[in-house]
């Protein structure tokens, strides 16, 4: 039984780019997906995929994305709030992740986005994670 499986998700993120693997794969939930798509439009991963997968079940597939020297565009990523510890922010303390090299993950009350957005949009929230 798995008791956090967004912290799953950034481990095979972070496992998938110290290996230099191509993509990873993932099961599949909306929060995940939306995790994902913030992580595209800012430019740490490729892109991703659901597939539909045995028994009904859907598979999230995430393309990795490298830099020119073969480096994984994620340095570094973090679970912040947990299941055991939430952590909750309102929008003047959002933090910033490596003094604004990094980004943080908030799941805010318009949706999952980054740190920058939550910030112009003033709105607070959980801090799911951040990704340097």
């Amino acid at each position: 039984m798995m008791t956090d499986p967004v912290a799953d998700m950034l481990t095979r993120i972070r496992n998938a780019g110290r290996v230099k693997h191509v993509a990873t794969s993932c099961p599949s939930s909306k929060l995940k997906i939306s995790i994902a798509k913030v992580l595209s439009d800012e430019g740490f991963i490729e892109g991703f995929d659901s597939e539909a997968g045995d028994n009904n079940k859907t598979t999230l597939r995430l393309v990795l994305r490298y830099t020119d020297a073969g480096e994984p565009m994620i340095d570094g990523i973090r679970r912040v709030s947990t299941p055991g510890r939430r952590t909750y922010v309102g929008s003047t303390n959002i933090p910033k992740v490596r003094n604004g090299l990094g980004m943080a993950v908030l799941s805010t009350s318009k949706g999952v986005m980054c740190d920058r957005d939550a910030r112009e949009q003033k709105l607070g929230g959980e801090i799911i994670c951040e990704v340097w």
